[in-house]
């Protein structure tokens, strides 16, 4: 009974996290958020309107977990608004982009039409740099227009391509931050200036939160924050939205931005449940072992000890944010990461 139990329970934390990262998906790929991103991220977007992006230049609807990554030894022609759906591997299985959309704009030498990848990414440290793999997510993109956006040596018809990558954790020193990597031109002998669009192909951007939502300037970094914060409810969410964002609160991303925040209450209240109990009972066992007075600290200390490692499990918050969560005094924090350290070698 108990084995079951603790399976049920570990199934429906994964679960709750899986639902939070699907409704964080559904509220990125709102117009309306997508163009504040596009707007930030993208330097041929940069001097149009928030609305005019997400009404006029954003077209159809944006695709999410719909079209895989990987490649196949061939492309099939099939194509939904321009894009080639049949982006998959037969041998390597299925890896979605989050987002995808079509984005087109008039400008002096014609029409600029871009294809865009939105990803969220929660762990900063997946064991490899998430950047590459973004520059990968630009590559595929490009390649997958061959029999769609341009066939046989017609390589002037290569569409421009961005993937931009939201990270909810970054570490310290990348908090609060735009980073764009593109392909520039560089003269190594002589001078030449080859037009910009025959090599301005692809932009990768990493946007880096951080607790940016005290800050009072309605910027991208601001809203992302106060989307993801699980310290803010739905109510206020709708409320900065609409007065800071002017952002209107249409039914659908109302609902969206209630079943988001839902699943991320749950998925912290399981957190803490969970390093309540084995806490108590940790400390319980310490304390008959130990002595009474002996028992009660280790007790307390390996009670926020389990605390600390389950919220850090359920939750994917960086160790600082929990700590300060559960109330872990300055002084006491060195002994909890020596504690961990020391709980991570051993594994």
């Amino acid at each position: 009974m108990e084995l079951e139990t603790t399976i049920s329970k570990s199934i429906r934390t994964a679960d709750d996290r899986a639902n939070y990262d699907a409704a964080c998906k559904r509220l990125l790929s709102e117009k309306i958020i997508l163009a504040w991103i596009v707007k930030s991220c993208v330097e041929e977007f940069r001097d149009c309107d928030v609305k005019d992006i997400a009404s006029r230049y954003i077209e159809g609807e944006p695709q999410v977990s719909e079209v895989p990554v990987m490649p196949d030894e061939t492309n099939a022609a099939t194509v939904i608004h321009g894009i080639n759906t049949e982006d998959a591997s037969q041998t390597e299985g299925t890896v979605t982009y989050d987002i995808r959309f079509l984005a087109s704009l008039p400008s002096s030498s014609g029409k600029i039409r871009m294809i865009l990848n939105v990803e969220g990414q929660n762990n900063f440290y997946p064991g490899y740099p998430v950047i590459k793999r973004g520059i990968y997510y630009c590559s595929r993109m490009i390649s997958a227009q061959y029999g769609t956006e341009f066939v046989a040596a017609n390589y002037s018809d290569i569409k421009k391509v961005a993937s931009i990558w939201v990270c909810m954790k970054p570490p310290k020193g990348r908090e609060n931050t735009i980073t764009s990597y593109s392909i520039t031109e560089k003269n190594l002998i002589g001078t030449v200036e080859e037009p910009v669009e025959n090599y301005d192909l692809m932009t990768a951007v990493m946007i880096c939160l951080g607790g940016s939502n005290s800050r009072s300037e309605p910027d991208v970094l601001r809203l992302l924050d106060v989307l993801f914060s699980s310290e803010t409810g739905a109510e206020k969410k709708r409320h900065i939205l609409q007065q800071d964002f002017d952002i209107p609160m249409t039914q659908t991303l109302e609902r969206k931005v209630d079943v988001m925040c839902n699943f991320s209450q749950g998925v912290w209240e399981q957190g803490m449940e969970a390093g309540r109990k084995e806490g108590v009972e940790a400390g319980r066992k310490e304390g008959m072992e130990a002595g009474r007075k002996e028992g009660l600290e280790a007790g307390a200390m390996q009670n926020m000890l389990n605390s600390i490692k389950n919220l850090l499990k359920n939750t994917g918050w960086p160790i600082e944010q929990v700590m300060s969560m559960l109330g872990v005094p300055d002084a006491d924090r060195p002994k909890y990461l020596e504690a961990l350290k020391g709980h991570a070698q051993s594994n």
